[in-house]
């Protein structure tokens, strides 16, 4: 019901944006980065509470966690600390950690 870490950053380190045609749902992560490290992080979601929630949740996890490790996140850790997602919702967690994943990917990409 309140979410965080909504918005965008200006001239992030990494940005990654995936969707799902099926439903419409569309995210996008900005990361901010500090010797590996995500020192900030916020999104902006098109779509259903489910979808939203996750975003906001992916956010805080990995917020302050090691580009490594965060890359690790999965839909079911999302899922878990949501304290569960009905299964037709699962999809919407899967694409929180795409998304992040993608900005960590874009990051790495830059660093080379």
């Amino acid at each position: 019901m309140n979410p965080k870490n909504v918005g965008t950053i200006e001239n992030p380190d990494g940005y990654g944006k995936v969707g799902n045609p099926v439903c419409g749902d569309l995210m996008e992560m900005y990361i901010k980065v500090k010797d590996d490290i995500i020192t900030d992080i916020k999104f902006k979601t098109f779509g259903c509470g489910s979808a939203i929630a996750t975003s906001s949740m992916v956010t805080e996890m990995a917020k302050g966690m090691h580009i490594d490790k965060a890359l690790e996140i999965t839909r079911s850790d999302v899922a878990t600390e949501l304290d569960g997602l009905p299964p037709q919702k699962m999809h919407c967690s899967n694409l929180a950690a795409d998304a992040l994943h993608e900005a960590i990917k874009n990051y790495k990409s830059k660093k080379k």
